[in-house]
């Protein structure tokens, strides 16, 4: 993976969004990067980026559409059927970790998110890898 990624992160909670940032801007280098406050007219909204992103991180906990939803709506679209789509979420019982990985998405990150193995993770994921161990 030589290009840094394109992401579209969907996350309700202001201080996880700052550090979202901070760890795609400041330690990642990278600047093409989409943040939704909430899911409101989700999938009108992703199809209107450009980029188009080529990872999508959804906070499992936001509104109108939890990240359950959001992921079935892009996983009906074929441009997103094959885009690597991870969870956050603090909830990292085994029993959620279960429902996640049935539910299709490629991975979990806990959250927060660890600053200094999140970028190393992300291209994991990008590199077609499922990442569901929590080291947090």
């Amino acid at each position: 993976m030589n290009a840094l990624p394109v992401v579209l992160y969907v996350e309700d909670d202001p201080a996880s969004r700052d550090i979202m940032i901070l760890v795609l801007r400041e330690i990642m280098g990278c600047d093409a990067y989409h943040i939704f406050e909430d899911s409101e007219d989700f999938m009108a909204r992703v199809k209107a980026l450009a980029p188009q992103p080529n990872i999508i991180l959804l906070d499992i906990h936001v509104h109108p559409y939890t990240g359950f939803e959001m992921l079935h709506l892009l996983r009906q679209e074929t441009a997103y059927q094959h885009t690597p789509i991870v969870a956050l979420t603090a909830s990292v019982m085994n029993e959620e970790v279960q429902r996640l990985q049935t539910a299709g998405f490629n991975g979990i990150f806990a959250k927060p998110v660890d600053i200094d193995t999140f970028p190393s993770n992300l291209i994991q994921i990008l590199q077609g890898k499922s990442l569901w161990h929590i080291t947090n």
